[in-house]
């Protein structure tokens, strides 16, 4: 089961109570020659509330503890 999957089964939120979520993996460069490059090398999960719109933010990399979009971050570095 991927990770999305599992946050969207056992979501709660934790400002309403809702139990519907919308899952987003968002790619972001770091500081320095990434920034430069527009190397996106952090990825995370974006967890929105269906009902009040709070959003709470997770790094797949501990979630899964394993990293993340490392194929993505090299064709980043040929393609831009």
């Amino acid at each position: 089961m991927r990770i999305e999957e599992m946050i969207e089964e056992r979501f709660r939120c934790s400002k309403c109570g809702g139990t519907h979520c919308a899952t987003k993996e968002v790619a972001m460069s770091g500081s320095g020659l990434s920034k430069m490059f527009d190397i996106q090398h952090n990825h995370f999960l974006f967890v929105s509330c269906t009902n009040c719109g709070y959003v709470e933010v997770f790094n797949p990399d501990i979630l899964e503890g394993k990293k993340r979009g490392q194929l993505g971050s090299i064709l980043d570095v040929f393609f831009g």
